[in-house]
């Protein structure tokens, strides 16, 4: 028994965690392999990017991830938990150019190919960083199979689905608006658009009607995108304006006429009911402007600074064009107005610069007929949301999709398979490069400079991953995945793209269920921000109190699709909890034999506390094994937890100390058999969530010598359904609970004993209490215990209390000396009767009254009422006992 015996005095995780990572990894632990005797379980992780650095975010994620691939993993089954990193193009290039920009470096003096040679090596440096930080968080990923959104194998994926699409039809190429970030200088995805509330004007401008005095007034809160209005739009059935209709305008500051046209997209009640229409800068006004064959005119280059087309603004930047423009307008008198206006403005995702809506070349996705199949798996159940709720912002988002524009103006990224002829100017789709041109025979090719968006290559992790286009073994046993987890910010940026790349490409859904939660907010509720400085760093947390008590903090409480507020209380919490845990497990195994041999065990000798113990592990068992199919994460721990503190180390362990201090007691052997059973296996329910200390636990309990993270998940067994001996237990750990508050509202301390009566029920419950005599003496203190079926010889001055099937009395002399009471109660009330004079005179003078802030006031008043209470409470207790 030394094993068992040699268990460290305390817990330090700083000793532990480490040892025991490695240990896993040493033994491949983490490793899947296709079984044909195993079921797959397979989760691809939503991979980070190379820049990242862990996050409270990340944290819950992989928690979660990992809380369910060692649950499967125990259960049998051959379970994948596949890693990576995204290359991530617009963050990782923002990141590079910045650090150069510090050494006087810009892009264009390096050339791609150097700037490329440089963002390698970046990934080399910082690209494993985050992989290390997610071994510290316990996740036990199969990282032999680590993969990287530009390894070879992917990046040939990639290519193989752009062509594919391509010779569908499904990819063109087109000029259309877009949102550009002049600072990134490339355009993005409506979802890298993010609006925030910023404060701004409505300039009200007069648009002189040609050949005559009459006018319109527009509203804007672009005024430098005038210089590129080809039209005003008027509602067709706006009598104000109808007169107008086909007539023109003199375009202010450029002295253009501009026509007046009628389309149903202005909304008559907003506003002057007159809407400019530039179709080179604004999507609704790119769309009227398709309707009514309105040209184009692009006003502003890639960097925002005013182009040929802007006249006497050419080479200002958009908001020094706005200023002198506005100035100009006033001069000229056709400014009426400015006035305060806060909206929405949408801004890069990355570097927060303002949007610019520009009208540009780019490639494009059609995404109607690949977002019908992908609607359909949804709508037939083949993909579950969890909650089912969040289907709705997937089929809000499918069912009005827009083409999604794929290509970007960076250098870091996939690069599109297209080639431009230089002399005749023919483009060739094609995975390499051709030597000459298809159509006129030259050599001078040059591929198309763009990459692909970032969110081209991660919507095809779910299998480009395991080898597809190759018809891998890996692909064909471990796809489709079983379950995403993910947050609910992310839905259509990957999820949706996901699931219609895998109905297309593999013709099968990319997993079954999509397992969404919210985000970690502080303690406040509030959003973890820089801006803020609330963020808490989850490296700090583990560095303080361990990764087992991090994990338990983020998964209690937690439920699918809701946010989470994080505490250091609840860090604190969980840390205290991995301690009592650790010292109950420590006071077990001193308490064992050298030597056991649970062989002798006798079923028959398992006491009325074995058997409810046994039977509790049992249903608890059955309970988080179904908590964990449903994603019910946090209810399971929940689950564990309770039943560890509350009944096996509050009550059971208690309960059988007797047994394992005397050494000739009847039961022992069958005791500290129970207590290895039961720990043992609350050890393996505990151990996805808290892997580290039950691992340290469960290996000096007598066990199958593995370890726990491939030993055998627990299952109910029908055996251990000892309902009788549950309900027998309930009513003597109620009749305790009883006893003990009886106790303690009379202040009377553990060491004095008392009688203690029970009245039963029936033949029944009499037996029942009779049976728990012994812990009624160890843990309500009896002095005596009397169990009868009637109330004869009980003193009328007897306290107690009620629990099913029987009444409690404890004879008022034996629990307190009377006389000592009375004189107690006098001096409390005494004092009681001081502060209420206190507070009463308070509240009583006027001056008091008039000048006190009304929280103050609150507060005495609720001082009184407290008092009071106290006062009558003690006055009814002085009044009993004085009978």
């Amino acid at each position: 028994m030394d094993e068992q015996q040699n268990i460290a005095k305390q817990y330090d995780p700083g000793q532990v965690e480490d040892r025991l990572y490695k240990k896993w990894m040493d033994e491949g632990y983490f490793h899947a392999v296709p079984d044909k005797n195993k079921k797959p379980f397979t989760i691809v992780i939503p991979p980070p990017n190379i820049t990242g650095q862990l996050h409270m975010g990340h944290a819950l994620d992989n928690t979660l991830q990992d809380i369910l691939i060692r649950t499967k993993r125990m259960q049998g089954y051959s379970a994948l938990w596949l890693p990576g990193t995204d290359h991530a193009s617009i963050a990782t290039e923002a990141k590079i150019v910045d650090a150069m920009a510090k050494e006087g470096i810009s892009k264009d003096m390096l050339g791609r190919e150097k700037f490329l040679e440089k963002a390698w090596e970046w990934k080399k440096v910082y690209g494993g960083r985050i992989v290390e930080q997610l071994k510290k968080l316990g996740s036990s990923c199969d990282w032999e199979r680590e993969r990287f959104t530009m390894d070879e194998g992917l990046s040939r994926a990639v290519q193989e689905v752009f062509l594919k699409l391509y010779d569908k039809g499904l990819i063109y190429k087109g000029e259309r608006i877009t949102n550009w970030c002049p600072k990134c200088n490339t355009s993005i995805s409506d979802i890298e658009v993010e609006y925030e509330e910023q404060a701004g004007n409505f300039w009200h401008i007069k648009y002189p009607v040609k050949d005559s005095d009459e006018f319109v007034i527009i509203a804007t809160t672009r005024p430098e995108t005038l210089l590129g209005d080809t039209a005003v739009a008027v509602n067709p059935e706006d009598e104000r304006y109808t007169h107008l209709v086909g007539k023109t305008l003199i375009l202010p500051l450029v002295n253009k006429e501009i026509p007046v046209i009628a389309d149903s997209y202005v909304d008559k009640e907003f506003g002057t009911g007159c809407v400019k229409i530039t179709p080179a800068h604004d999507p609704n006004d790119y769309e009227v402007g398709l309707r009514h064959n309105l040209p184009q005119i692009r006003i502003m280059d890639d960097n925002a600074i005013m182009n040929d087309n802007a006249g006497q603004y050419k080479g200002m930047d958009r908001y020094e064009a706005r200023k002198k423009m506005v100035e100009d307008l006033e001069k000229l008198g056709l400014l009426v107005k400015i006035e305060p206006h806060s909206h929405n403005v949408g801004t890069c995702q990355r570097c927060r610069t303002v949007v610019e809506p520009l009208i540009s070349k780019q490639w494009y996705v059609r995404m109607k007929p690949l977002a019908e199949p992908a609607i359909d798996v949804v709508r037939n159940g083949t993909i579950k949301f969890v909650p089912e709720r969040f289907s709705k912002i997937y089929f809000n988002w499918m069912e009005n999709i827009q083409d999604w524009c794929i290509s970007r103006q960076l250098w870091w990224g996939h690069r599109i398979p297209a080639y431009y002829c230089q002399e005749c100017g023919h483009m060739m789709v094609q995975g390499t490069a051709p030597d000459t041109c298809s159509k006129c025979g030259s050599n001078r090719i040059e591929q198309d400079p763009d990459t692909l968006d970032t969110w081209f290559s991660s919507a095809l992790w779910p299998f480009s991953t395991l080898g597809w286009p190759e018809k891998t073994e890996d692909l064909e046993y471990f796809y489709p995945t079983d379950v995403l987890v993910t947050g609910y910010d992310i839905i259509f940026f990957w999820v949706a793209r996901m699931i219609f790349s895998g109905v297309e490409h593999m013709k099968q859904e990319p997993f079954k269920y999509v397992f969404i939660h919210g985000i970690v907010r502080d303690s406040q509720g509030r959003k973890m921000s820089k801006s803020l400085g609330n963020g808490i760093d989850p490296l700090e947390v583990i560095a303080q109190y361990g990764t087992d008590a991090l994990r338990f903090a983020l998964t209690i409480g937690n439920s699918p699709g809701n946010d989470l507020r994080f505490s250091p209380e609840k860090v604190e919490s969980a840390r205290n909890f991995a301690n009592k845990v650790w010292n109950a497990s420590r006071f077990v195994l001193m308490n064992f034999d050298e030597n056991l041999d649970f062989s002798k065990v006798d079923k028959k000798k398992f006491s009325i506390a074995d058997k409810w113990i046994m039977s509790r592990i049992n249903t608890v068992t059955k309970e988080v094994s179904e908590n964990i199919e449903k994603f019910e994460l946090g209810l399971g721990l929940q689950k564990v937890y309770d039943f560890i503190w509350e009944e096996f180390c509050d009550w059971y362990i208690e309960m059988v100390k007797p047994k394992l201090y005397d050494r000739e007691s009847e039961g022992r052997l069958e005791a500290q058999y129970v207590l290895n059973f039961v720990l043992r296996n609350a050890m393996k329910l505990l151990h996805p969530y808290m892997p580290f200390v039950t691992e340290e636990i469960y290996t000096h309990l007598i066990n199958d010598g593995r370890s726990i993270m491939i030993s055998q998940w627990p299952e109910y067994s029908e055996e251990l359904n000892f309902a009788e001996d549950e309900a027998k237990m309930t009513i003597i750990m109620d009749a305790i609970r009883s006893i003990r508050n009886t106790r303690a509202e009379m202040n009377v301390p553990p060491s004095r004993k008392a009688k203690i009566i029970f009245v039963a029920a029936g033949e029944e419950e009499k037996a029942t209490l009779a049976e728990g005599t012994s812990f009624f003496q160890r843990l309500a203190s009896a002095s005596d215990v009397t169990v009868q079926l009637n109330k004869d010889g009980i003193l009328s001055d007897a306290v107690g209390g009620v629990v099913h099937g029987a009444e409690i009395f404890i004879p008022l002399d034996e629990l307190i000396d009377i006389e000592k009471e009375i004189e107690r109660l006098e001096k409390e009330k005494k004092n009681l009767e001081g502060e209420l004079k206190r507070v009463k005179g308070k509240l009583s003078n006027e001056g008091f009254v008039a000048k006190a802030p009304q929280k103050v006031i609150d507060e005495e008043k609720a001082k009184q009422a407290k008092y009071q209470d106290m006062y009558d409470k003690v006055a009814e207790r002085l009044e009993s006992l004085k009978k």
